[in-house]
């Protein structure tokens, strides 16, 4: 599972928030259509406290492209071209 909490344990994610460690508990799929292709999915993981600020500060860019939960999300699998 690969959900930008370098050195976390997997099973356990945490916040994206700077300065966070709250468990994670939304996964906030995004995309710079700048540098990424249409397909290309980022994420960011959030906990409760800070999804709404993180998905704002991705809207106002527009590159968030979709938020889910975490235990709902279901990271694209290189087998099938998606990473």
């Amino acid at each position: 599972m690969i959900l930008n909490a370098p050195g976390s344990d997997p099973s356990s994610p945490i916040c994206s928030a700077k300065g966070c460690r709250a468990d994670a508990v939304w996964v906030l799929a995004w995309n710079n259509p700048k540098l990424h292709t249409p397909e290309r999915r980022k994420t960011w993981l959030a906990c409760e406290e800070h999804r709404e600020h993180l998905s704002k500060f991705l809207g106002v860019r527009g590159f968030l492209k979709d938020v889910v939960r975490l235990a709902e999300w279901e990271a694209p699998s290189p087998e099938r071209g998606e990473a």
